[in-house]
C-alpha cells in the first residue's frame, strides 16, 4: 500500500450526503458497512486519521461514514478503503448495497417501479417529463426550487433523476408513452443553449421505437390533466399502479375502481394531444425559433 494520494485540505467537506433520517432500511445498510469499515480499520491497527489520507478524506469523514452517517458521492470510496485496509473484497463489496440506497427513498422507489414496469405512461402540465430531462435541464430546475438546495442536495437529487432514466437501457425495454404541455416545452429553462440541447434530445428519445411522444397545445379543449401530473405503471403479472396529482389526495393507487379512473383520465389526455407525428413536427418548429 502507499501514501501517493492526495491529502485532503484540514476543513474541507468531501461531497457526500447525509442518508434520509426516516429510510430505516438504508440506515441500517449504512451502519452495517460503516461497522465492516471500523472494523477492517481497527483490525490493521490503522488509526482514522491515516486511513482517511490513504483514501483522500478528512478524519471526520471517515467517523460519519463508520457511524452511517454519510454517503459517499463516489461510491470507489469502497474499492480504495479495501485497497487501503487490504480486506481482499470485503470492504468493496459493501457498495453493491450502498448503490441501492445512495438516492432518497422516494426516488427509489420509483425508479425500482419503473424499473419492473412493462408499460410506462406519463402526462406532464408543467415540466418535462424527469425522465426525458437533460441533465443540464434537470440540474437547472433543481437550482429554481426554493429554498435553495444545497450543492450536495442538487448534486445527489440529480444523480437519483439522471440513474432514474436506466429504464432506456432495458432488455426488452419497457413501452413507454409521454405527453408534455406545450408551455414546458417554450420555457427557456437553463437558457438557450440547454433548452435548444433539451428539445433535441426529446426528439431523439421519440425516435426510438418503444417511446411515443406526444404534445398538448396550448390552445387545446379543458382536459383531466389540468389538474396535474399522471403516471401509470403496467407489470408483467398484470398489476398497475398510478398516481395523479387531482386525484386520490395525489397518492398511489392499486385499487381497481381509482385505477379505472386514472386510465379514463389519461386516455382522454392522449386522444385530445397532437399525433405523434404531428408532436414531432411542433417540436422541430421550436427549435427552428432558437
Amino acid at each position: 500500500m502507499t501514501e501517493n494520494v492526495q491529502q485532503v485540505n484540514e476543513g474541507e467537506e468531501e461531497p457526500g450526503w447525509a442518508p434520509d433520517p426516516d429510510d430505516e432500511w438504508g440506515l441500517a445498510v449504512l451502519e452495517t458497512a460503516g461497522r465492516q469499515i471500523k472494523k477492517w480499520r481497527e483490525l490493521r491497527k490503522m488509526r482514522a486519521v491515516q486511513f482517511g489520507r490513504l483514501v483522500n478524506y478528512s478524519e471526520d469523514m471517515i467517523y460519519k461514514i463508520e457511524r452511517g452517517e454519510r454517503i459517499p458521492a463516489r461510491l470507489d470510496f469502497y474499492d480504495r478503503a479495501d485497497e487501503a485496509l487490504d480486506a481482499g473484497g470485503m470492504i468493496a463489496e459493501l457498495k453493491e448495497n450502498v448503490q441501492k440506497v445512495r438516492y432518497p427513498k422516494k426516488v427509489r422507489d420509483l425508479g425500482k417501479m419503473e424499473g419492473a414496469a412493462v408499460e410506462i405512461g406519463v402526462y406532464e402540465n408543467n415540466i418535462v417529463p424527469g425522465l426525458l430531462q437533460t441533465p443540464v435541464h434537470a440540474e437547472a430546475l433543481l437550482r429554481a426550487f426554493k429554498p435553495t438546495y444545497s450543492e450536495k442536495d442538487v448534486e445527489r437529487l440529480l444523480a437519483a433523476r439522471m440513474a432514474r432514466k436506466s429504464v432506456f437501457e432495458r432488455k426488452p425495454a419497457p413501452s413507454m408513452h409521454f405527453v408534455v404541455e406545450e408551455a414546458p416545452l417554450r420555457r427557456r429553462v437553463g437558457g438557450t443553449m440547454a433548452w435548444k440541447r433539451q428539445l433535441e434530445h426529446l426528439l431523439e428519445v421519440a425516435c426510438l421505437d418503444f417511446v411515443t411522444l406526444q404534445v398538448m397545445p396550448t390552445n387545446s379543449d379543458p382536459h383531466p390533466g389540468l389538474d396535474g401530473r399522471m403516471e401509470l405503471l403496467k407489470f408483467t403479472d398484470g398489476a398497475v399502479a398510478a398516481r395523479a396529482d387531482g386525484l386520490f389526495y395525489g397518492r398511489p393507487t392499486k385499487e381497481a375502481k381509482q385505477l379505472r379512473i386514472i386510465e379514463l383520465q389519461y386516455g382522454t389526455i392522449r386522444a385530445l394531444a397532437l399525433s405523434p407525428r404531428e408532436s414531432l413536427a411542433f417540436i422541430e418548429q421550436l427549435l427552428g425559433e432558437t
